[in-house]
């Protein structure tokens, strides 16, 4: 049997959590609640006023006080418009800025979060959260929070004009809300787990579609787009299935609710009526108090309308502070200290690491120290560590054991912020943003001179061709870097990197994409620059042509250094080397 919201602590708990952030939104919410009380006191003011009407006015042909009642209801009907306006505009304005905070604090979550949560979350399922399930709680909100409170206000205030009208039709009329909320109480024991299911269904479909928008033109190219609609069908028709069971969950408790309602009415106007005749109640009463019966009954049918949107609130909330509350596995250390000079010492220490889930260490105690100025460069077979070597620099993940040292300084003794602003990556995928391609080179430095964006663009060998193009340095760049090359997206990315105040720079294989003679072009370029403006620099290549002129080489195979020294060196020493290097050149 699905858990409810009550039976659930975690939904309960982020329910909570949400209402207590309107306290940072307090004097609008205030004013909500100030117009619903309002509301309320108009709305109950409004069938005395019938009664009097009636009674002193029709009943008794006194035109003045039928007159007087009319211009009353008038007023009262202003009332009810104008203070129903203040609470709609203000709750909706408290959900608004609500929902405002949360979508800041779960990007600015998912800015922070580390290497290793990506690695493990979906993408799609993180938009979802981010979207659908904040909009959700932004209804909760701004719609069914202020039902709620209203109809728990409306409900004390009618019952108490009822009982002190006629406390026998008053009891005959609040059987109803006990068993009302014994009704609600079984659509929540029953139901509340099919509301997260929708959420978590609909992230689902939109992981489908992330994935085929992006991969477009591999489906394309497999022809595989007939068994890709297939599979968004069958996701989509999964979400509808869950999303009917909501519908049959409310089909089998809300048509009893009103029935409920149906047989009070005949209960009230049976009894009241019979009252009336014995001359025991007046007309004017009864057409009153059947008038709050009207009232009386409306909470409890908004109580059962907010039920499905309380409880996909509550999952939708629960999603929501699963990313806010998960770990950052990657931050500061107490008394960490800013990375600000290089001398260019790079030390691994034993270093082991495994990522997140892997059942196999990517890097099985590696140990090496660079010299100040060195150009080392890291080559291997695919997934034998190369990457991994240098993520563990600017900390995009810790090492699982052992140390990694700048100049001596464990680098989770520096603060994050500083460390990776003075380490420069290119990565082996290349990334563009939306915007101009002046702005993707200056992305990290947006203050930069269009003199230095071009220095950076000619040492990236892309400054030709961005000169070329109709609106040169003010080309949009197309989602993703649509429209550009594999290479010339990857040389984009290095003038990005070359433009930032880096002391160490890292390739990752960042000439793959662009041919052996521009390959060359930028590292006798990069040689240059290393030697003017970085203490280390480290390149992980999987040609040996684009490394042998580096001062050392590391040899990866398998998480393990092998070898590491000169390319002549290694061509005498190193088996393994000598085999990459022949089969290279073969293929050559």
């Amino acid at each position: 049997m699905a858990q409810s919201i009550e039976d659930n602590p975690a939904s309960m708990a982020s329910l909570k959590r949400v209402l207590q952030g309107l306290n940072a939104h307090r004097f609008v919410a205030i004013g909500a609640v100030l117009s619903l009380l309002l509301l309320t006191a108009a709305t109950a003011v409004t069938p005395q006023i019938f009664r009097w009407g009636i009674d002193q006015g029709i009943a008794a042909k006194n035109f003045t006080v039928v007159w007087e009642s009319a211009a009353l209801m008038v007023i009262a009907a202003i009332a009810r418009g104008l203070f129903n306006f203040g609470q709609t505009f203000w709750s909706e304005s408290t959900s608004q800025g609500l929902a405002y905070d949360l979508r800041n604090q779960i990007f600015t979550k998912i800015e922070t979060l580390s290497f290793s949560y990506h690695d493990r979350a979906q993408t799609s399922q993180l938009i979802t959260r981010a979207t659908s399930d904040i909009e959700q709680i932004r209804s909760f909100i701004g719609t069914s929070l202020i039902q709620v409170i209203g109809a728990v206000v409306t409900l004390i205030t009618i019952a108490t004009i009822l009982l002190i009208m006629n406390w026998q039709l008053a009891l005959i009329t609040l059987t109803s809300v006990p068993i009302a909320a014994w009704l609600l109480a079984r659509f929540f024991s029953r139901n509340g787990s099919v509301f997260q299911r929708v959420q978590q269904q609909l992230g689902d479909l939109n992981a489908v579609l992330q994935e085929n928008l992006l991969g477009v033109r591999v489906v394309k190219a497999f022809v595989r787009e007939s068994q890709e609609e297939a599979r968004y069908t069958a996701l989509n028709n999964e979400l509808v299935a869950v999303s009917m069971k909501t519908l049959h969950a409310i089909r089998n408790t809300f048509p009893l609710i009103f029935l409920l309602s149906n047989l009070i009415t005949i209960a009230v106007i049976g009894y009241g009526g019979a009252q009336v005749i014995n001359r025991q109640f007046s007309i004017g009463e009864l057409v009153a108090f059947n008038s709050y019966l009207l009232f009386i009954l409306q909470p409890i049918l908004l109580l059962g309308f907010a039920a499905p949107a309380i409880a996909q609130a509550a999952a939708s909330a629960q999603r929501v502070y699963e990313v806010l509350d998960s770990e950052i596995e990657i931050r500061d250390r107490p008394r960490a200290i800013p990375f600000e000079k290089c001398g260019g010492r790079v030390t691994f220490e034993n270093v082991s690491f495994r990522y997140p889930g892997a059942t196999v260490e990517a890097l099985k105690n590696v140990s090496f120290e660079t010299k100040p100025n060195e150009l080392i460069a890291i080559l291997g077979m695919t997934g034998s560590g190369k990457s991994t070597i240098v993520n563990l620099l600017p900390r995009f993940y810790d090492p699982t054991r052992g140390a990694v040292r700048i100049d001596g300084h464990d680098v989770r003794d520096f603060t994050l912020m500083s460390l990776r602003s003075r380490i420069g990556v290119v990565f082996q995928e290349t990334t563009l943003f939306s915007g101009t391609l002046r702005e993707n080179i200056a992305y990290a430095k947006s203050e930069a001179s269009i003199a230095e964006i071009i220095e950076a663009a000619k040492t990236a060998q892309i400054h030709d061709f961005i000169a070329g193009l109709p609106d040169g340095y003010e080309t949009i760049v197309g989602e993703r870097g649509v429209g550009l090359s594999g290479g010339q997206k990857q040389r984009i990315a290095i003038a990005r990197t070359l433009l930032t105040d880096y002391r160490i720079l890292i390739l990752d294989d960042s000439t793959s994409a662009v041919d052996a003679k521009t390959a060359a072009q930028i590292q006798d370029a990069l040689d240059h620059l290393m030697h003017q403006k970085t203490c280390t620099a480290f390149v992980i290549a999987q040609r040996i042509t684009t490394v042998r002129n580096a001062d050392r080489i590391l040899l990866m195979d398998q998480g393990l250094l092998v070898a590491q020294g000169t390319h002549e060196e290694l061509m005498h020493t190193s088996p393994l080397y000598s085999a990459i290097l022949e089969s290279q050149v073969k293929r050559a």
